[in-house]
């Protein structure tokens, strides 16, 4: 098979949870421990990171996999979905895996395939953790796809994990409370592992103690490490694409500036994360100081060719690509606009139809201009049915069918100093092609 037709084996074959949702997820490790046995379980050939969290994951992720490489590791990163091309979910110091490792190892897997019938995200864990073993990487950073407790990622013994924050989403698979949902991510949780925690409520964090400690035979050996209470931000200034955060510690008369090139003022949460992350991974004999973090964190896409996060493509007017798709991101994104000047705003948004869409609805801006669209994927919510639920909401636009119409008709109505945002899914961020 050539890449495309393995591509489009893998996308067609296999349960693929963005095409399908819920039925494509399985509730289970035995498929994705079964492949991983018969390749050998290159899981355990290197060391790793782990990493879960509603909002903040894949930011979290490519920043430590920036810092990584900077000090100079040979570092994998796994993360999902894709935006362009598959083989951005596998990565070796920000190179995607090679075209012909997804053909010889999609060729090599097929008898299993065929026996277990595995869904298409147990065979790319399985892919990426056998590509990183071939690689000899030094270490990889493990995004969790969902959840945490039953994700297929969840068969490594990590260095560290990490837990960004707790929100609302995919409530139908992960549970209808905050504490059910928090408890399936806390499921990454390891005995005697450290866990940094981002943000976190006080009933949340119960949640938290309760796992590690049934985990520990009542000890806190996981060692919870709450990132809020070690470094709190001092001050930001965002100026010319990049976003400088002053940080303070809590403990010790102690700032330090950070210059990032994500720009989203929600990276300062993430950056907090990040930062006792970083230290913990020092304190365990890893190059993770801060000469290192202050050169990754200015580049950060350069590094690991992150996209999507309040990524300015287009000047005059300005064009912004966020993948904020729930409740929790699409507040994030209101905070930031209502920061940002421009003359008057176009939103193009377009949504999946298992999201909490009438929380996001609720959220954003009436006096903008609306532009509604689909991700050319099943479960996209058609952009009709999108229009009239946002009508209800007093947002107003028109349909189009797919996002590159779209962006087309808002270009033509903008001003020079209007602002275009696209958001609300991931896959309709992915299908710009501006």
């Amino acid at each position: 098979m050539t890449y495309q037709q393995t591509i489009d084996y893998l996308f067609n074959k296999l349960p693929m949870f963005s095409r399908l949702g819920a039925s494509a997820y399985k509730k289970d490790l035995t498929n994705t421990i079964q492949l991983c046995e018969a390749l050998g379980n290159p899981q355990d050939s290197f060391k790793s990171i782990h990493i879960a969290g509603t909002n903040g994951k894949g930011s979290t992720s490519h920043m430590l996999a920036a810092i990584l490489q900077t000090a100079g590791y040979k570092t994998g990163l796994y993360t999902s979905p894709h935006l362009k091309d598959f083989r951005e979910r596998i990565k070796v110091n920000g190179q995607w895996c090679d075209e012909q490792y997804v053909i010889d190892f999609t060729q090599r897997i097929q008898p299993l395939i065929d026996e277990l019938a595995p869904s298409f995200f147990e065979i790319t864990v399985a892919m990426a953790f056998d590509y990183f073993a071939k690689k000899q990487i030094d270490i990889a950073v493990i995004e969790v796809g969902l959840g945490g407790r039953l994700d297929s990622t969840n068969i490594i013994t990590p260095e560290l994990s990490i837990i960004t924050n707790i929100g609302w989403d995919h409530m139908n698979i992960l549970g209808d409370t905050l504490e059910k949902i928090a408890f399936e991510k806390a499921g990454i949780i390891k005995r005697g592992i450290p866990v940094v925690i981002g943000e976190v409520t006080n009933d949340i964090r119960s949640v938290f103690e309760t796992v590690s400690a049934n985990l520990n035979g009542g000890k806190d050996e996981s060692k919870l490490l709450y990132a809020g209470e070690k470094r709190y931000i001092a001050g930001w200034n965002y100026e010319h694409d990049q976003l400088t955060v002053e940080v303070a510690d809590t403990k010790r008369d102690h700032h330090q500036q950070y210059k990032l090139d994500l720009p989203g003022i929600y990276q300062t949460k993430n950056l907090l994360t990040v930062l006792e992350a970083a230290h913990q991974l020092h304190l365990q004999g890893w190059r993770t100081d801060n000469d290192n973090i202050l050169k990754a964190l200015s580049s950060v896409k350069h590094l690991t060719g992150l996209h999507g996060r309040w990524e300015v493509v287009h000047h005059h007017p300005v064009v912004i690509l966020d993948v904020g798709h729930n409740a929790d991101g699409m507040a994030e994104i209101k905070k930031q606009l209502e920061l940002s000047d421009y003359h008057h705003l176009h939103i193009i948004i377009g949504m999946v139809k298992d999201k909490e869409i009438n929380a996001v609805l609720s959220l954003l801006p009436k006096e903008a201009s609306y532009y509604f669209a689909q991700a050319q994927i099943p479960r996209a919510l058609d952009a009709e049915s999108l229009q009239l639920k946002a009508k209800s909401f007093g947002l107003n636009g028109h349909a189009f069918s797919d996002v590159n119409a779209a962006l087309q008709n808002a270009l033509m109505q903008a001003h020079k100093d209007d602002m275009i945002l696209v958001c609300g899914s991931v896959f309709l961020v992915g299908e710009v092609a501006l």
